[in-house]
């Protein structure tokens, strides 16, 4: 029996240079963007393209499954 999965999780980290990135765990994206903002968006529209025109159960998810993001930040010392 094939699991199917109703999330897709993606992890969002500081890019070595500057920006962001965002990485998702269960699918093939990357993307960035300047801001957390932005690479939120970039992410959401990236998988969105990424489904588009397909069967999600195929591809091993439910009709329309949530996006879990996790934010990876260095902590900020005084």
């Amino acid at each position: 029996m094939l699991n199917i999965l109703e999330t897709i999780r993606a992890n969002i980290t500081l890019g070595e240079e500057s920006g962001y990135v965002a990485e998702c765990r269960d699918i093939a994206i990357v993307t960035q963007g300047r801001t957390l903002d932005e690479v939120t968006l970039n992410l959401r529209s990236a998988v969105a393209l990424y489904f588009e025109g397909e069967n999600p159960h195929e591809l091993g998810f439910v009709e329309k499954p949530s996006l879990m993001i996790t934010i990876e930040l260095q902590p900020v010392y005084a």
